[in-house]
C-alpha cells in the first residue's frame, strides 16, 4: 500500500516563499538526522529512489517538495541534530521551518519520526513541544522496529508511545520501511487524515 499512484518531484525550495502559492494540503516529514526519513518516505510511496538515501545524516538541506496525485503535497525537511554544519547555516535552516510550519499550520499533516531504538531524546521532545504549541496535526513514527528483539522492542515502544503521544495511541506507528512491516496502517490513517484537511 502506497500514498499515492503519481509522486513527482517539484522543486527543492529554500523556503515557504518559494511554494507559498500551492493551496492543497501538505504531507510533512520532520525527524533527527540518521532517523531513516528517506527510506520511510521511499517506502510509503512505493519508489526506490524518490527521496534520497544518503550515510551522511543532515545531508538533506532544503525543503524538498513532491506532488502526490495533485491532491496534496509531500514536504521532505531537512533532518535536524545534524553536526557538520555551520551554526549560521542551523539558524537560517531554523528560521526557514519554522516559518513554514507557523504559516501553513492550518493545512499541514506532520509525520514526526523517532528511532525506536533509542529514548526520548531531547531535540524529539522540542519538536514535539513545538508541534504542540502549533497545534499541529501530527502522526508519529517509529522506525527501525526490525533492529531490536521482540522483547527490547516491546519496552521501548511502551515508554516512546507515553512520551509522544499520551494516551493517543491511534496517533502512533511502529514501522519498518527494511521489512514494511506497520507501513500499511500509517498510510490508511494518512490518506484519511489528509482528506479533512
Amino acid at each position: 500500500m502506497q500514498i499515492g499512484q503519481t509522486i513527482t518531484f517539484i522543486k527543492s525550495a529554500p523556503n515557504y516563499g518559494e511554494f507559498k502559492d500551492i493551496q492543497t494540503p501538505h504531507l510533512v516529514f520532520a525527524g533527527r538526522s540518521n532517523v531513516g526519513k528517506s527510506s520511510l518516505i521511499n517506502k510509503l510511496c512505493g519508489r526506490k529512489q524518490l527521496a534520497k538515501v544518503s550515510g551522511t545524516p543532515g545531508k538533506t538541506r532544503l525543503l524538498n517538495l513532491f506532488n502526490v496525485d495533485n491532491n496534496f503535497l509531500l514536504v521532505d525537511l531537512p533532518g535536524y541534530g545534524y553536526a557538520k554544519v555551520s551554526k549560521t547555516m542551523k539558524t537560517d535552516w531554523n528560521k526557514a521551518i519554522d516559518r513554514y510550519l507557523m504559516e501553513a499550520a492550518d493545512r499541514i499533516l506532520l509525520i514526526f519520526l523517532i528511532d525506536s531504538r533509542h529514548e526520548p531524546q531531547k531535540k524529539d521532545l522540542e519538536l514535539l513541544d513545538y508541534i504542540h504549541h502549533l497545534k499541529l496535526r501530527f502522526l508519529v513514527a517509529s522506525t527501525k522496529i526490525d533492529k531490536l528483539s521482540k522483547n527490547q522492542l516491546a519496552k521501548n515502544l511502551a515508554i516512546l508511545k507515553n512520551t509522544y503521544t499520551a494516551s493517543d495511541y491511534n496517533r502512533f506507528f511502529p514501522v519498518s520501511s527494511r521489512t514494511g512491516v506497520g507501513v500499511d496502517p500509517l498510510v490508511t490513517t494518512i490518506l484519511n487524515e489528509i482528506k479533512s484537511i
